[in-house]
């Protein structure tokens, strides 16, 4: 080891010097716990914690797949204009990001084939045991369950065609995160859906806090760290927006 560098590691030890690495992690860490705040006072609905002056929901757990499968919500979200809203194509890998008990996930499988399949990620494996025995009662082959957590969606960098979040981003505990983490896993020219039900519209017969308004989901969506650019927001459906982003390709050095 060159002199240099032992007179600066013997520096660093003896406190004469600060290491870098250390400095960055502490930063980092502070600026991760000023992106959050939590609240005394808020709505009941909601966990008490904000992101960039939005409330965090409560999570559905299990107790809601029944809700999730109800016979009626087809007629009151319209699922099938969803499904075709997104143009999926044979050979696509899709991932359903809170996939729940599966409905959105089984929807999704034919139009991928041949060639393609759907990613169901969920944090509840009580839900993702629901929804692979659903997909062996209905013969469907080409859905695969993944565990994700809190922070993480479970899914390779570069690997997903489309990532979809159906009524569930706005109850992610730590929404940066998991964007940073989605984003990652798009391929260049990948896509991010948001279905969300519309806060502008107070006749939508929804708890605020499980509301979001287009503009706060592109204020979200649309910080640069996660190479997200809108591309547009479909009006299908009788409730809920789905706005879509897309990931842009990483610039290749010297251009």
């Amino acid at each position: 080891m060159k002199l240099a560098k032992v007179l600066m590691c013997w520096c660093v030890c003896m406190g004469l010097l600060q290491a870098d690495e250390p400095s960055s992690a502490s930063a980092r860490a502070a600026s991760a716990a000023d992106r959050y705040e939590t609240r005394r006072i808020h709505d009941p609905n909601g966990i008490g914690k904000f992101y960039m002056g939005r409330e965090i929901a409560h999570v559905m757990g299990f107790a809601g797949a029944a809700w999730l499968e109800r016979s009626t919500r087809e007629e009151e979200e319209r699922l099938t204009l969803l499904i075709r809203s997104l143009r999926l194509k044979p050979g696509d890998v899709v991932a359903d990001i809170g996939a729940g008990s599966g409905v959105i996930s089984i929807l999704m499988a034919e139009p991928v084939l041949p060639g393609g399949k759907v990613l169901a990620v969920d944090v509840q494996q009580e839900m993702l045991d629901r929804l692979k025995k659903y997909c062996q009662n209905l013969g469907v082959e080409n859905v695969e369950p993944i565990k994700g957590s809190q922070k993480r969606s479970g899914l390779k960098p570069a690997s997903v065609d489309l990532a979809i979040m159906v009524d569930v981003y706005h109850e992610f505990e730590y929404p940066y995160e998991m964007l940073q983490d989605i984003s990652q896993a798009l391929k260049p020219g990948g896509r991010l859906v948001f279905v969300e039900y519309r806060k502008e519209d107070p006749a939508v017969p929804i708890k605020e806090v499980h509301k979001m308004t287009q503009a706060q989901v592109r204020q979200e969506a649309e910080q640069p760290e996660f190479g997200l650019s809108w591309l547009e927001t479909v009006h299908v459906l009788p409730l809920q927006h789905v706005v879509i982003f897309q990931k842009q390709p990483q610039p290749v050095a010297g251009q």
